[in-house]
């Protein structure tokens, strides 16, 4: 449940919102759109279309955000993707990226933008591929369990929920900080964007449903409030 002690934290994130202005992120209208990435190579970027439409919906009865239900394709090569503070990616298999695109989403994360990727079961050999060509420098670490990101609206105080069994592992969370913020969060062994999706898709029951739209929402929450 939403703590009242998370109140004032919730005022801010509406002025957020609705009013502010990222240096580089930025929305022209009144409320922001969350956008899906778009990329080559085979991978079925596009499965589970409802899934980030009904993670907004859950997030805007939980908090008053300015959020637009109705998502955006972009490729993830595109400068359209500046106009974005939130990018989901998700799939089953190959990602193929140029070094062109690469910049666009390395530059993308440096100016404050924030990148979650969910495993749909397939997608790691590749996601952790594509990943290294964005920032070569840079390593996914494992996000301990009292991260902020576990904390935001709802707690888990042990770390991500299991939607979906996969290989049976525990499902774990990887990250990439950049000047102290965490810019890009990957879902491993967990699958929530299967979890977002309409109720008969997966046919999962309704309260691994909600946790999987709880961590959602702290994981939107975060990406929307953290080093802004």
């Amino acid at each position: 449940m939403v703590s009242i002690s998370n109140i004032l934290k919730y005022i801010l994130l509406f002025v957020l919102a609705t009013s502010f202005t990222w240096p580089t992120i930025a929305q022209d209208t009144d409320s922001f759109n969350l956008a899906r990435i778009q990329y080559r190579g085979g991978g079925d970027w596009y499965n589970n279309p409802s899934a980030l439409r009904n993670l907004a919906e859950f997030a805007r009865q939980q908090v008053p955000i300015a959020i637009n239900p109705e998502y955006d394709d972009v490729e993830i090569g595109s400068p359209d993707l500046f106009n974005y503070p939130f990018a989901f990616l998700t799939g089953h298999g190959t990602i193929t990226i140029n070094q062109a695109e690469a910049s666009n989403l390395r530059a993308y994360l440096q100016n404050g933008g924030f990148l979650y990727v969910d495993d749909d079961y397939g997608l790691d050999e590749h996601f952790r591929k594509m990943i290294t060509k964005v920032f070569p420098e840079e390593e996914l670490i494992e996000i301990p369990f009292d991260h902020p990101i576990y904390h935001q609206v709802f707690e888990f105080p042990d770390g991500l929920p299991k939607i979906h069994e996969h290989d049976g592992k525990p499902p774990q969370g990887f990250g990439i900080f950049l000047e102290g913020r965490l810019a890009v969060f990957y879902t491993y062994e967990t699958n929530l964007g299967d979890g977002w999706t309409n109720p008969d898709v997966h046919n999962d029951p309704a309260a691994v449903r909600e946790k999987a739209l709880q961590m959602g929402t702290n994981i939107l929450i975060y990406a929307l409030t953290s080093g802004q």
